[in-house]
């Protein structure tokens, strides 16, 4: 099993920066193909983006935030990370960690096993 924890999210004004956190325990996550979703009230949640094992040398970006946003990871430390700039209020969600997808996969939140509780992102107008 896999528990994920997500932090850093909170109030920003849009044009804002925040960075995302989701630090993974129980097993390590190095083979793990990881994303981040989102989820605005009354909306289906979404894919942000996605990250390959082990190194992360292929992403995947949902076309709302290319070029805003960045997806990393940091297997030593368990950890995956969002980095988002230029937050507009229509970014406004929880943020939920995943992993365990399938690449060929990415954009389905049915493909991953295991998921955070999220982390609320208000970006104000």
């Amino acid at each position: 099993q896999v528990q994920l924890v997500e932090s850093g999210g909170g109030l920003v004004q849009a044009g804002g920066s925040l960075r995302l956190s989701c630090v993974a325990s129980g097993r390590t996550i190095s083979r793990y193909t990881m994303a981040w979703f989102r989820q605005a009230p009354g909306k289906e949640r979404d894919v942000v983006a996605a990250i390959s094992w082990p190194g992360g040398t292929t992403t995947y970006y949902t076309d709302s935030v290319k070029g805003r946003f960045t997806i990393s990871r940091d297997n030593a430390k368990n950890t995956v990370y969002l980095q988002m700039n230029s937050l507009k209020p229509e970014d406004t969600a929880v943020y939920y960690c995943a992993a365990d997808g399938r690449l060929t996969d990415w954009s389905r939140a049915n493909y991953y096993n295991y998921w955070g509780q999220g982390t609320q992102v208000t970006v104000s107008s």
